[in-house]
């Protein structure tokens, strides 16, 4: 096959820790570099051409992590990162940044650019871009003011100027369509998956992580995730509460993320549990455990409020953890039949929930098996043909 497509990915998120877009886009961009269809492939990055961004970001996915000594503290932020949480910054660079990259990339009208962070610049050629989810359209009040209203103000412009789109399930582009966003022939659900790091692990594998954080393999559920409103965590506590005492301190409820935005009032509550004696709260731990804290788990518990993708569902799933999860969104899709589905909204549904899956049994076992089949279809070499053809559409 002759070389015939020139690309250029946006490399924003491409910085470490990986989260959940960064991770997209470096397990895209390292399978574009090896497709005989790619004859270059180049990244932008605020304004800069990037020469190796995916240099040293080769470790496992994952939303809560740090060095082993900086367990329980977060990595100082960024000045990116601070900005961005100023609204008059956000409007000041939502303004001006579309005039600086349009003339960077002004002469490159040949390549194709894909924006896997949601945001195509101004670009004289063919773009793509990958929406994640329109949380700050359906949910705004999970989001910082600032966040919003950058969206708000620069994903119409970027759909304007994009010739495709892609979402990372078919939820999103649903929600994409109905509030006629782009037409239906110009937008793919293209699913994501789990890093090949997730997988069953032997009580042999899993023995280093137990020890180094002091879990007990099939002795508790697992929580992974950002600590903030839209996770939906202090419903999950409540559930969790009702539970019986003697099912809580079997299986005490271990969660595992770094603090996110508006988070006070769910981490007091956490407080109050982990003094209790049922509830155990990890933060940031050193990123090669996180597969280890999957598959030692009795269960994952993630009845978040909504997902564009929900990554933690196919990890889970892929190292072998039954998982409980929510019945809105993207969730039922992207579990495809193998996890047991709650109202989020519903403590006392969601209570019963975690009973049974905790103590049945064949459930667990049917759950195990299913889940393994599910994660297994799920690839990101699959994720990365069908990104291809896309790209060949408009080449």
């Amino acid at each position: 096959m002759n070389p015939t497509l020139d690309l250029i990915l946006g490399a924003d998120a491409l910085r470490a820790p990986l989260t959940g877009i960064g991770r997209y886009t470096f397990e895209l961009a390292r399978r574009l570099v090896q497709r005989d269809e790619v004859a270059r492939l180049r990244y932008f990055s605020m304004g800069r051409w990037v020469a190796d961004p995916l240099a040293g970001l080769d470790a496992p996915d994952g939303e809560a992590v740090a060095a082993p000594a900086d367990r329980g503290r977060a990595p100082p932020a960024s000045l990116r990162t601070r900005l961005a949480t100023s609204p008059l910054a956000v409007r000041l660079y939502a303004a001006c940044s579309p005039r600086l990259l349009g003339w960077r990339l002004r002469d490159q009208g040949r390549s194709i650019y894909h924006a896997p962070n949601y945001i195509v610049p101004p670009f004289p050629g063919a773009a793509v871009s990958t929406v994640h989810d329109l949380s700050h359209i359906l949910c705004p009040q999970f989001h910082p003011r600032a966040r919003v209203d950058y969206l708000n103000l620069t994903l119409g412009p970027s759909l304007a100027r994009t010739a495709h789109v892609i979402t990372v399930s078919e939820a999103v582009r649903q929600e994409l369509l109905a509030r006629a966003l782009m037409p239906p022939e110009r937008v793919t659900a293209i699913h994501l998956a789990a890093d090949a790091v997730f997988r069953p692990h032997t009580p042999a594998m899993l023995a280093p992580a137990m020890q180094a954080l002091g879990l007990r393999a099939g002795r508790y559920s697992l929580f992974v995730g950002t600590v903030e409103p839209r996770k939906n965590i202090a419903r999950l506590i409540e559930a969790y509460a009702r539970l019986s005492r003697d099912l809580r301190l079997t299986w005490p409820l271990v969660l595992v993320g770094g603090p996110g935005w508006h988070s006070e009032a769910i981490h007091a509550r956490m407080a109050q549990a982990q003094a209790e004696g049922w509830l155990r709260y990890l933060s940031f731990i050193d990123q090669r455990w996180l597969p280890a804290v999957y598959a030692g788990a009795r269960l994952l518990a993630y009845p978040s409020l909504y997902e564009g993708f929900g990554l933690p569902i196919v990890e889970a799933m892929a190292c072998g953890t039954p998982v409980l999860t929510s019945n809105a969104s993207c969730m039922p899709e992207v579990a495809g039949g193998a996890a047991h589905l709650v109202d989020p909204l519903d403590v006392e549904d969601l209570a019963h929930g975690l009973a049974r899956c905790l103590e049945d049994e064949a459930w667990l076992v049917q759950a195990r098996t299913q889940g393994l089949a599910r994660a297994a279809a799920l690839s990101w070499d699959r994720c990365a043909d069908e990104t291809v053809a896309v790209y060949r559409q408009l080449s």
